[in-house]
């Protein structure tokens, strides 16, 4: 069975850790204050989870998420990343993480910041334009009228047919936004940006977004 390793344990992380936990996942969670602060969250999923540092999450992983702050990005294990497929969940904030120009000027892409940190992994944005609070609910079978989308982007096509895949076993369809230089169409402050939106109005959402909201 397939390892998911988590780096990062906030809401988006641990909302994560109990849907592929449930999808039959093992996961290996981890957070910047080490395995012991994550006993009740390991205790509340039960065997399938359990909680590791942030190298040895990366280490354990076949897939990888990467759910922290933008400033805590340079934190995040290369080597043992490399060669993985590695799910991104950042947005970013300068209110918390300062500012970076080059995402002020719209230069670059949070993803592709982490990209550029794990040069040999297989970065692939996901989970970034939702609430923690609906990964795990108001999911639909495939085919469902008004089935909610989320939204993707990658240079690597086999991650973003493994999201595709989660995001399908979870209850959404999946729409690509492209490479990773459009995932700033899936960030903090565009149309897309946690609203609830078919596939159909998701690519609406994506063709009208701002570069600079």
């Amino acid at each position: 069975m397939t390892t998911i390793g988590i780096i990062g344990a906030g809401h988006i992380g641990s909302a994560l850790a109990r849907a592929f936990s449930g999808l039959g996942y093992d996961v290996v969670i981890s957070n910047s204050r080490g395995p012991e602060s994550l006993a009740e969250l390991v205790s509340e999923l039960g065997p399938k989870v359990t909680a590791a540092t942030a190298q040895e999450a990366a280490e354990a992983a076949d897939i990888a998420v990467v759910t922290v702050p933008l400033k805590a990005l340079k934190d995040v294990p290369v080597q043992p990343l490399s060669g993985k497929i590695v799910l991104d969940t950042n947005n970013y904030y300068f209110e918390r993480d300062g500012h970076f120009d080059e995402l002020d000027r719209g230069e670059a892409t949070t993803s592709g910041l982490l990209q550029d940190h794990l040069p040999s992994s297989k970065v692939v944005k996901a989970f970034n334009h939702l609430y923690a609070s609906d990964i795990n609910s108001g999911s639909s079978p495939a085919g469902a009228t008004g089935r909610r989308a989320l939204g993707t982007a990658s240079d690597f096509p086999e991650a973003i047919e493994f999201v595709t895949g989660v995001y399908d076993a979870l209850g959404f369809d999946t729409v690509s936004a492209g490479p990773l230089s459009e995932s700033w169409r899936l960030e903090r402050d565009r149309p897309a940006y946690v609203v609830a939106q078919t596939a159909d109005e998701l690519r609406e959402n994506l063709a009208k977004a701002n570069r600079l909201p």
